[in-house]
């Protein structure tokens, strides 16, 4: 079972280390489009941009990410409108990337 979209989210409740650059660059070839960011608190997260035809297409999407989410027991950040969603997806409790992260990216992927 190597591919991320077919993998569970593991619950993390800290006391582990984020990824480091090198190992998140790995992973980050194992899904589509995703791009790594650090934040003003040089916290890396990822990021995707998605566009829809009209609203009801981008509400449509994101309500299928909160109802994979809620599967995972991970939760990404959701920000959409008229024919755009953008998500946002990092593991708060370790202030950084786990591989939650990209199976939840690859599963939101394959909607």
């Amino acid at each position: 079972m190597n591919k991320l979209s077919e993998k569970k989210c593991v619950p993390c409740e800290g006391g582990v280390l984020a990824l480091d650059i090198s190992e998140i660059h790995k992973y980050q070839k194992k899904i589509d489009g995703w791009d790594v960011i650090k934040n003003e608190k040089n916290i890396y997260f990822l990021e995707k941009k998605f566009t829809f035809k009209n609203f009801v297409e981008s509400q449509k999407f994101v309500n299928e990410v909160g109802r994979i989410s809620e599967e995972e027991g991970h939760h990404p950040e959701i920000l959409f409108g008229w024919g755009y969603a953008k998500i946002n997806i990092s593991t708060h409790a370790i202030e950084g990337l786990s591989e939650n992260d990209f199976i939840l990216a690859s599963k939101i992927d394959k909607i």
